[in-house]
Formats: structure tokens, C-alpha cells, sequence
């Protein structure tokens, strides 16, 4: 159950001609009084003889006999809506909400007899609207401070009495959502997002890509978008906003968002906290050392979510954001668009209430920024063992969320945990194959000395894993171990299922596959050259370190 308590109005006539009208596309149906302040209100909907300016007249009395003394806006309009599955409730429940909702915020406390004028109407199944004029008896204004949290929290409770859907609740962490006018505008300029959400994405992926705060400048200003850096008189820099270029208003000028408008943590002091965390890495670093250090940072994220600090889990966390955000810029184009979506799933979930002590999460930011700065890779091999740890991390960081009752974050890295998965199964498919064929052409005696390998490394799961598709891949990576040299390669599995969770695997085979090529002397990248891997490029980044490479601040506009 959700309530949404729009910006206070100043016509009550106004917003009952729309409760007890048709609605913007002729949904209302039956609209008509399920309570009221003293349960004697005129209902225009179910009384013949009552009348829309009557109504209005009596919320209103208390606002003319207060006069000047009146709130300007002083109309309270509070909508409350069960969810889709809920069950349908009776008049009398709603009735019953709507007191509750009322005296939790404070427009009409139980039992005062000075308490706000108040109506509930009724026009659909799912959902209620509560009008108020905010003047007392006593000509006072209400103390409805901090009334959306208060009646949120109500809800919670409401949910649970009477059997409702109990919804996931933010902390106020969540960015501002566009507004229906946005979303209008968007619209009729024939564009599938609003210029909020399309600025947002720019500035994240800017803050994943850059090593200082002037790069970030420069990454954002080259990709199509405008900003304007603020400064103090010191000469050090204040802020900045942004706009799209050409998105303008009706006045000709562009379109800015601050920073903070577009999301807490993409605020100048917070971007600035995370770039002075993040070192350049040295240029001469080579394709395959960048990917690994990614890899090996990513796989290390879930044992600082399980043993650290919160302030250290939050910090990875937000970093595994910066992950996602900058992996589109390196994925062919087959995995964009899933990638792109994990990024935005996840936003959410980078963000808490709990403070991030970033400095802890260095390796991980450096290995981000170094990914981009060095030859794609050739094939998808690579870039499927990050997506494999990350996918982890994910879950990890889902898990994470949800035993401190972030529900939002956790919703947000359980929808970015499907995106990445999809991508991951894209991206791991060719080397599978490759290694699969492999493990097809092993002799027979090799293969049932590593299925006894299995069998005695994981005896629970063997079966399973033997019966699975992929099994000869597995068995050539077994084979790849003791050639490698490690003598124990039941060890080497042992440890690689203990590693991680296998619950929420499609494919046991193909997860230990995979925590197995992470060895150095088993990387993907080092497979038989016999039998090539992928021939996947990469696709056009929409935001490359290219743009970084002046070294001046752009201008303010």
C-alpha cells in the first residue's frame, strides 16, 4: 500500500471536480464519500440533492473565518492505493484507513475535536483520495510535519492487519523520479527517456570513467551534454549542474540539473570523495593484467560484504555500481543493452543510508578505470569471468541489503542480478563451447579419473554435475589444472564450491568452471590456441576516456 501526498493547492473546488469526475481517461467509476470528518459531509456521488460546491464550502469554512491568517495553499491531498494483487476492501476498511493515515500524520489526530475538515473518496477499487483543508478549529494550522514518512510508516502496519501485499520501503536514498511533465515532454519529443534520467546516466558513467574531477568535467561535456562548473571565490569549485543540449525551456535557455537533483550520491562533494580515492593506473598496463585485477577485485567482494564493516560494505557496494556503469563502454554490442540495464537496475542499490568509507574500495576503482583505458578485449572470454564474479557480487550485495532491511536496494540488486545473468550466459557461451569441445576429445580413462575427482571433492553435487551438459568442459578445466601442475585437483574444487553459494546457479558445471579459470595458469585467455574463441567486438562506447584528454576545466556557461 502506497500513499502520495502531492505539493498543497489553495482551490478545494479544484481537486474535487477531478476525485468526483471522470478521471483523464474515463476511470472513475462510482465516485463517492467513504468517510468524512464528522461522517455528515454533502456526497455529491451518492446523494442526489448534495452538491460539488456545497462540499467545497464546508471543508472551506474554517480557511474564510481564519482569513488572512489562512495557509495561501492550504488544500491537503493525500491518495492511498493497494497493490495490484491485493484483496478488494470494503468501504468501511477504507474508511477505517484513511482515520488511521490521518491521525498518524497529523491533519486530524483521533478523538480532537479541533482537528482539520476532512474528506476520503472513493472512485476505484484500488485506491482512495483524502482531501483537508489545513485550518483547526481553533483557526490554527496542524503540526503535519514530516507527513509522508509518518503516514508510510503507518501504512506498514495497516498492511500487515489487514493481510495486504507489505511493499519495500526506501530510506530517501532512492533519486528523484521524473515528473509527469518530464515524462510528457519526453514523450512528444519522441524520446524513450526523460532528459533527467538520460543526464543521470551520462554522470554516472563519467564518475566510473574518470580519475580526477577535471576528467570528470571533460567526459561529461563530451557527451552531448552541457555544464556549468560553479566556484567559489577562492577559486575552488562549489558545484556544477547540467543539461542536455537542446533540451531548452519555454524560454529558449537549457534545461539544468544540479548534480544533487539527479541523485545523492552524484553531488560534486560526493563524486569528489570518490575520485580522490581513485588513483590513475599507470599506462603501460597491458589488456590482460586490467581485466584480472577486475576479476580478482569483484571475487573478493562478497567476503568483505560477509565479514567488514558496514561502512567497508557499503563502500563496495557503491563501487560495484562504477563496475556496471563502465562495462557498456567495453562490451560488444550483443551485451550493451543487458549490461545497460543491470547499470540502472543497480543504481539504487549502490545507494544507503550508511555512510561508504571509499578509500577501502581503491583496488577495485583503479581496476575500473584501467579496463577502459586499455585494448578491449578480443573476446568474450574475458569479459564473461568478470560478469561471473560480478554476478556474485550482486547476489551478495542483495543479500547484504535485505539482513538490514533495505528493501529497495535489495528489489534493485535482485532485478540487476537478471539482467547480468542474461549477459553472462551471452558471454560465456562461445568459450564454454570451445572448452566443452575440448573436454569432448579427452580419452575415456581421463574422464572418469576427473569424474572420480569430482566424486570425491564434492560428493553431494557429483551426480548432478556429471548429468549436466556441461560436464566435459568441466572435466577438460580439471585436466588443465593437474597439467598446470597442481597436485590435488579435488582441492582446487573443494575450495572453488566452498568459495560461493551454488543455490542460485542454473548450471553447477559451468559456475566452477568458471571460479576455476580464475586461477592465472587457467585463464580463459590462455586456452589451447588450437581452437580460437569468440571473434566478438566490441561495440562504440557512448563515453570513451578520449574525451578526458585536454587538461583545462570547461568553461562555465
Amino acid at each position: 500500500m502506497i500513499a502520495n501526498i502531492v505539493k498543497p493547492g489553495h482551490k478545494t473546488r479544484g481537486v474535487l471536480n477531478y476525485l468526483y469526475g471522470p478521471g483523464r481517461a474515463n476511470e472513475h467509476t462510482d465516485p463517492h464519500l467513504v468517510a468524512s470528518w464528522d461522517g455528515f459531509a454533502p456526497d455529491p456521488g451518492r446523494d442526489p440533492d448534495a452538491t460539488l460546491a456545497q462540499l467545497a464550502d464546508v471543508l472551506d469554512l474554517r480557511v474564510k473565518q481564519a482569513g488572512p491568517k489562512a495557509p495561501k495553499n492550504h488544500v491537503w491531498h493525500c491518495s492511498i492505493r493497494a497493490a495490484p494483487e491485493d484483496r478488494h476492501l470494503t468501504d468501511d476498511e477504507w474508511a477505517t484507513i484513511a482515520r488511521r493515515v490521518l491521525n498518524a500524520t497529523g491533519i486530524a489526530p483521533a478523538d480532537d475535536p479541533d482537528a482539520c475538515r476532512w474528506v476520503a473518496v472513493r472512485h476505484a477499487d484500488d485506491h482512495i483520495h483524502i482531501v483537508a483543508t489545513k485550518v483547526r478549529g481553533d483557526l490554527r494550522p496542524p503540526r503535519n510535519w514530516n507527513d509522508f514518512l509518518r503516514a508510510d510508516k503507518e501504512l506498514v502496519t495497516i498492511e500487515k492487519k489487514y493481510g495486504l501485499r507489505q511493499v519495500p520501503r526506501g530510506d530517501r536514498t532512492a533519486a528523484k523520479r521524473p515528473t509527469r511533465a518530464e515524462h510528457e515532454k519526453a514523450r512528444r519529443t519522441g524520446n524513450t527517456r526523460t532528459s533527467r534520467e538520460h543526464l543521470r546516466t551520462i554522470v554516472r558513467t563519467a564518475v566510473s570513467a574518470a580519475t580526477t574531477t577535471e576528467e570528470f568535467f571533460h567526459l561529461v561535456e563530451g557527451a552531448d551534454a552541457l555544464i556549468d562548473v560553479q566556484y567559489f571565490p577562492s577559486g575552488d569549485v562549489r558545484g556544477y549542474k547540467v543539461a542536455l543540449d537542446g533540451d531548452t525551456n519555454a524560454q529558449g535557455d537549457p534545461v539544468w540539473f544540479s548534480g544533487s537533483t539527479l541523485a545523492a550520491d552524484l553531488s560534486y562533494p560526493k563524486i569528489a570523495e570518490r575520485l580522490t580515492t581513485a588513483e590513475a593506473p599507470p599506462a603501460n598496463q597491458t589488456e590482460a593484467p586490467a581485466w584480472r585485477r577486475l576479476t580478482i577485485a569483484v571475487d573478493r567482494t562478497p567476503d568483505y560484504l560477509d565479514h567488514g564493516e558496514d561502512q567497508a560494505g557499503q563502500a563496495h557496494i557503491a563501487v560495484l555500481a562504477e563496475v556496471l556503469d563502465a562495462l557498456p563502454l567495453v562490451a560488444p554490442v550483443s551485451l550493451q543493452a543487458q549490461l545497460v540495464q543491470a547499470a540502472t537496475a543497480f543504481e539504487c542499490a549502490g545507494r544507503s543510508r550508511i555512510g561508504a568509507h571509499h578509500q577501502q574500495t581503491q583496488a577495485t576503482r583503479r581496476a575500473v578505470k584501467a579496463i577502459l583505458r586499455v585494448p578491449p578485449p578480443r573476446d568474450g572470454a574475458l569479459l564473461a569471468t568478470v560478469l561471473d564474479a560480478l554476478l556474485l557480487a550482486v547476489i551478495a550485495a542483495q543479500h547484504w541489503h535485505r539482513i538490514r532491511n533495505h528493501t529497495q536496494q535489495a528489489e534493485a540488486a535482485r532485478r540487476s542480478a537478471e539482467h547480468l545473468h542474461v549477459a553472462y550466459r551471452t558471454a560465456a557461451a562461445e568459450t564454454v563451447a570451445v572448452i566443452h569441445h575440448r573436454g569432448q576429445r579427452l580419452t575415456r580413462p581421463i574422464v572418469e579419473r576427473q569424474a572420480a575427482t569430482v566424486r570425491r571433492a564434492l560428493p553431494e553435487l557429483a551426480e548432478q554435475i556429471l548429468a549436466e551438459p556441461a560436464w566435459p568442459a568441466l572435466a577438460a578445466t580439471l585436466n588443465d589444472a593437474t597439467a598446470a601442475g597442481h597436485v590435488d585437483p579435488a582441492a582446487l574444487l573443494a575450495q572453488a564450491a566452498r568459495h560461493r553459494e551454488l543455490g542460485t546457479a542454473t548450471s553447477l558445471t559451468e559456475v566452477l568452471i568458471w571460479r576455476l579459470r580464475r586461477l592465472p595458469d587457467l585463464a580463459v585467455d590462455r586456452l589451447p590456441h588450437d581452437k580460437t574463441v569468440g571473434g566478438v567486438r566490441p561495440g562504440p562506447a557512448t563515453l570513451t576516456p578520449r574525451a578526458a584528454q585536454s587538461d583545462s576545466l570547461p568553461r562555465s556557461r
